[in-house]
């Protein structure tokens, strides 16, 4: 079987595999260098041990432990991939093993090495990189041995710093590949779940973190069964998806005072979307929150939110689905949940659960939807940028948050807006009045002239469908879009 052919094991994750191939049988006469990084459970290992056995190349894990014992089972493992006499390779420094390493590679075709959990190996011999960097610079003055060394890791920061400034790898890789999520409709797939709605609250719960099903032994068949599946999954305290959080916290080096950045993320899930708000708080200077706002995004557990229009303050959110749903269920209710009475805090938290969790990732949906899927006929034409926007209306003395803008080829002063969107996650369906919201919103972007909102399309995005007279009015008018959970799941 070609290389270039993705495991009929590995699901979805196509152009990810396409480019790990390209990166293995790639011809050059050196040592290229890849990262691939992702959050925990991503299905990493998983892929790059697909790779390494299809290429016939090393695959090593690194472990905790001290630089003596690292040393040691990399020894091993060159010597098990050898068939060297004796099992081992005595490697007193990294700079002897990567030269036993280039000594295996010399007379074959590429020969790909994975060093899995490379922040482990980091903490022990920061030299590492340097080492690398010399070897890559080398190999390609005397033009060999060709070797693809892919580095890899959960540590975000870890991983993202490698080749940031004048770090001693920037410039010397070749490969940089984020293994993500699934997306939605992605993780719809491969939980196997054929009701839309309960997809959309699974994904909002879990994400597309392709681990946690193994973790879970699949996931709900029905509505119904959701609270008993929860109740023995993520909030069952002996359940290890129930710390989940603290342990996406534990990977990152550089977050050590874990009750700080729990409060933070904590406040950010509840809904305050600005430094200013979180500081407020947690009753601290917003000066003294740069610092671990700077480290969450990093470690990509929160992201800023720009406003595509207008130059304001970003928002805040938490890009983890599980971070979300721990700080806004299961960490505001440990000791219930640590007695075992889920099924009470599930039907207590039924408020909560949709207006801090359902809420904010269905408007991600739509604007994920409105990113990948939508077609060019939907949207009127070809979309550059789809983001957030809001919008002060003084007559009204109100605020207009729009959850989806979309902005078509423009200037940097005028931009087209191809759509305004709001999107709804609670079971109430959209009326007219939503409608009405919209159009006064396009209404003040034309009167401010700061974007061409002449052809702008008005959707509306519905968990819970639509009210017959917005029906009705959406029929007979060619500038509105109803966006209901199938056609979010399966429609353009």
């Amino acid at each position: 079987m070609r290389v270039t052919e993705r495991p009929a094991d590995v699901f979805n994750r196509e152009a990810e595999w396409r480019d790990l191939a390209a990166f293995a049988i790639s011809p050059t006469r050196r040592l290229n260098v890849g990262l691939v990084y992702g959050r925990r459970r991503q299905g990493k290992s998983f892929l790059l041990r697909a790779l390494a056995a299809r290429t016939e190349g090393v695959y090593h894990q690194a472990l905790e432990e001290e630089r003596a014992g690292a040393l040691e089972r990399f020894g091993a493992r060159l010597a098990e991939r050898t068939e060297l006499s004796g099992g081992r390779f005595a490697i007193r420094d990294w700079e002897e093993g990567f030269a036993a390493l280039l000594r295996t590679a010399e007379g074959r075709q590429p020969l790909v090495v994975v060093l899995d959990e490379f922040p482990y190996l980091l903490r022990g011999s920061p030299e590492l990189p340097s080492l690398i960097q010399r070897l890559a610079d080398d190999t390609a003055a005397t033009r060999g041995p060709a070797v693809r060394l892919i580095l890899c890791g959960s540590a975000m920061s870890v991983m993202t710093s490698l080749l940031s400034g004048a770090r001693a790898l920037r410039g010397r890789a070749t490969l940089d590949l984020v293994l993500d999520p699934f997306d939605y409709r992605a993780a719809r797939s491969f939980w196997e779940i054929e009701q839309v709605d309960l997809a959309f609250q699974v994904h909002a719960i879990l994400g597309g973190t392709p681990g946690y099903r193994d973790l879970l032994e699949g996931g709900p068949r029905s509505t119904r069964a959701l609270a008993r599946w929860l109740a023995a999954g993520v909030l069952n305290p002996s359940h290890a998806l129930f710390r989940e959080a603290d342990y996406l916290l534990a990977e990152e080096p550089g977050i050590t005072d874990r009750g700080l950045y729990n409060s933070v993320l904590a406040a950010i899930a509840r809904g305050d979307r600005t430094p200013g708000k979180v500081a407020a708080a947690l009753g601290r200077d917003e000066g003294a929150l740069r610092h671990p706002l700077r480290m969450l995004e990093e470690a990509r557990l929160i992201a800023r939110d720009q406003d595509v229009l207008l130059q304001r303050r970003p928002q805040l959110r938490v890009t983890d689905p599980i971070l979300r749903f721990h700080h806004a269920i299961v960490r505001t209710n440990l000791a219930p949940l640590e007695e075992r009475r889920a099924a009470e805090v599930w039907t207590s938290a039924a408020d909560t659960f949709s207006s801090q969790v359902l809420g904010p990732h269905f408007e991600e949906m739509a604007r994920t939807w409105t990113a990948r899927h939508a077609s060019e006929r939907t949207m009127g034409g070809r979309v550059e940028r789809v983001g957030m926007t809001v919008l002060n209306d003084r007559e009204e003395r109100t605020r207009h948050q729009v959850d989806v803008v979309a902005l078509g080829p423009g200037g940097r002063r005028r931009k087209t807006v191809r759509l305004l969107g709001e999107a709804k996650g609670s079971v109430r369906p959209m009326t007219a009045g939503d409608l009405r919201r919209l159009e006064r919103v396009r209404s003040l972007l034309s009167t401010a002239g700061r974007a061409d909102v002449s052809t702008a399309r008005l959707a509306l995005f519905a968990r819970s469908g639509f009210t017959d007279d917005l029906l009705r009015e959406a029929g007979r008018r060619t500038d509105v879009e109803l966006i209901d959970l199938h056609r979010l799941y399966e429609g353009d």
